[in-house]
């Protein structure tokens, strides 16, 4: 028997085994629950008297047609707190009455219904209201998984037929709480043919997990198989997805990231029990960017899916091609390009203060650093009677203004409605579509063409001789402490 089995189902119930066993009646609910406890709790169970006192009450069972359970019985009456293979847990076990079937006997007194006192009722109520009530609450309110146990009439005196109803209304039940349960089939032909064509029957028809089990002759081996078939319809709690430290620089409406979203959403999509995982062939089977995933490593006793994400090769350079906007195919491309942009920042960080003051003033400078200080050789001075050392020094630095250049189209249109219609036309543009507004076509070009034309006109224009007496001027500032200026532009 696998310990690893409930050490998960232990951990998923957060150590609260509160099985409710449920079904029609006269299918060997009691007999399960006897020899489960049997099996499993009362040799787990270390003190002498309290293994005696949960032994007396155990429910009874019997051959025939008779109901024997009455209403809803907790067993043992207070969890008891086991230690199996090292592994503590609280357990439990919930026995009802179970949906009527045709043929049992107990509903009815002398041919009238006949009525039972319950704990959730002041007035007594019918039997078989009682029973559906009783199953109802076990499912929703005391049970934390299920065991639903039906039959395939090989024992007993009720045909399989008389069970179907019940059957189905039981799982109805089931399937609405969201509990994770199992259905057991109780029957004396466990290896028959008859009983694994009825299983598959029965999985088709509810979508479950179906176990053909000799409650009679309740097995560990049994009990260890149900606990992990119940353990296999908790829900997936999660799909984690490991990917490369690169891919997830990369922003969550990349196309890469879409490409996985979609794939684990399609998975999940057909997946939501940890038990029905499956991958279904492949993913990314078809596709250009991902190696195909054809296994995932199952967390029991989390639910989760841990799937791990494998680029194909030329994914990582392809993806760092278009990020940077160059072409990059190889590790040395890679490298050299690294150093380019080394060497860039490096001459980038030198302006990046002043540039950003340009921004706010208008006007920055560019310090100049130790490195690019000038010592020139130290001079003999005199002061009246005494004598000193002059040393100079020279330091480059640089000054960057913001140059505000003014630019103007006067297009020729025609009337002055032409030209009015013009004006409203681009005034709707800026406020509609300022992008689209650079794409109007005035007399053949662009809008955004002539306006870059007239700037870079009037940029390039300015005369050399007139930059370098500007530098000039500006030394001179700069080094005399003088801020005086008279400027004539002719």
């Amino acid at each position: 028997m696998s310990t690893d089995i409930y050490k998960d189902i232990a951990k998923r119930s957060s150590g609260d085994i509160y099985l409710g066993v449920v079904g029609p009646v006269r299918t060997g609910k009691s007999t399960f629950i006897s020899n489960f406890v049997k099996k499993l709790v009362l040799p787990n169970i270390v003190d002498k008297y309290d293994r005696e006192r949960n032994l007396d009450e155990l429910p009874q069972s019997a051959n025939g047609k008779l109901v024997m359970t009455t209403q809803p019985k907790f067993i043992p009456s207070n969890a008891v707190k086991i230690n199996v293979s090292d592994v503590e847990m609280n357990v439990r076990l919930v026995d009802c009455v179970g949906y009527m079937v045709e043929g049992a006997m107990g509903q009815m007194n002398e041919n009238a219904p006949r009525f039972v006192k319950t704990p959730w009722s002041e007035e007594e109520l019918p039997f078989t209201m009682a029973a559906e009530i009783g199953t109802k609450k076990v499912i929703t309110d005391h049970s934390t998984i299920a065991v639903m146990v039906t039959t395939d009439g090989s024992f007993g005196e009720i045909n399989r037929e008389n069970y179907v109803k019940a059957e189905e209304d039981v799982v109805k039940e089931l399937k609405n709480s969201n509990k994770p349960f199992v259905i057991v089939l109780n029957t004396n032909k466990v290896d028959s043919e008859d009983t694994k064509k009825l299983v598959q029957s029965l999985q088709e028809k509810y979508s479950s997990k179906v176990l053909p089990i000799d409650c009679l002759n309740l097995s560990e081996d049994d009990v260890s198989k149900i606990l992990e078939e119940v353990l296999n319809q908790f829900p997936i709690e999660s799909i984690q997805v490991k990917l490369p430290k690169w891919m997830q620089a990369l922003s969550f409406e990349d196309e890469l990231i879409s490409e996985i979203i979609k794939e684990i959403k399609d998975l999940v999509d057909v997946n939501d029990k940890i038990g029905d995982f499956k991958l279904n062939g492949t993913l990314f089977e078809n596709s250009e960017n991902f190696e195909p995933i054809i296994d995932a490593k199952v967390k029991l006793d989390e639910g989760t899916i841990n799937i791990t994400i494998e680029p194909k090769p030329e994914l990582f350079y392809k993806v760092l091609s278009k990020q940077c906007g160059i072409q990059i195919l190889s590790d040395f491309e890679l490298i050299s390009y690294i150093k380019e942009l080394t060497y860039a920042k490096q001459e980038f960080d030198k302006v990046k203060e002043a540039l950003e003051t340009v921004n706010e003033t208008g006007y920055g400078v560019v310090y100049p650093k130790q490195e690019d200080i000038i010592l020139e050789d130290p001079e003999l001075t005199k002061h009246g009677g005494k004598y000193g050392v002059k040393i100079k020094a020279k330091a480059p630095s640089l000054h960057i203004m913001r140059v505000d250049v003014d630019a103007e189209v006067s297009p020729i249109v025609g009337s002055q409605n032409q030209s009015e219609d013009l004006i409203k036309f681009l005034k709707e543009e800026q406020e509609n579509n300022p992008n689209g507004m650079w794409e109007t076509n005035l007399f053949g070009k662009s809008l955004q063409s002539l306006i870059s034309d007239g700037v870079t006109n009037k940029i390039t224009t300015m005369p050399q001789d007139a930059q370098k007496k500007m530098r000039r001027t500006l030394t001179r500032i700069v080094n005399e402490g003088k801020g005086g200026i008279i400027c004539i532009l002719l």
